[in-house]
C-alpha cells in the first residue's frame, strides 16, 4: 500500500486535531520549502530522518534498449536521498514488532499510539 499526500493529510488531521485545510495547507508547506531549499541549491537535513540534497550528473554515453543504438545521454540535475542510521535501523528487517520481513504495509490511518512510535524514532 502506498502513503499518498491525501492520506497524509488526513492521517495528521486526524492525530494533531486539524481539519483537513488545515493539514493541506501544513503538509503543502512543508513540502515547498523542501523543494525551494533544492532549487536554491541547498541541502536539506532533517535530523532523524534524512537528508535531501542535488547531484550533478555529467553527460555519458548510453545505448536504447531496444535497438541497440548509442545515444548520448544529456548532463542533468537530481535530487539524491540519504535515510538517516535512525531511518535505516527503523526500517531494518527485524526491527518491526510484527517480526516479519519482505514489504510492510502502511496503517490505515495514524492513531496517537503510532505518532507516539514516530516520536520516539525521531
Amino acid at each position: 500500500m502506498t502513503l499518498t499526500k491525501a492520506d497524509l493529510i488526513q492521517d495528521i488531521a486526524a492525530a494533531i486535531g486539524l481539519n483537513k485545510r488545515e493539514a493541506a495547507e501544513m503538509v503543502e508547506a512543508f513540502f515547498e520549502e523542501i523543494a525551494g531549499a533544492l532549487v536554491g541549491r541547498q541541502e536539506v537535513k532533517l535530523s532523524g530522518f534524512g537528508s535531501f540534497e542535488l547531484r550533478e550528473k555529467r553527460a555519458r554515453p548510453g545505448r536504447n534498449p531496444k535497438t541497440g543504438e548509442t545515444a548520448l545521454i544529456s548532463a542533468r540535475r537530481v535530487v539524491v536521498f540519504h535515510p538517516s542510521n535512525k531511518l535505516k535501523l527503523a526500517v531494518a528487517p527485524g526491527n518491526r514488532s510484527s517480526g516479519a520481513t519482505g514489504t510492510a504495509t502502511a496503517p490505515t490511518g495514524a492513531t496517537r499510539s503510532s505518532l507516539r512510535e514516530v516520536e520516539e524514532f525521531m
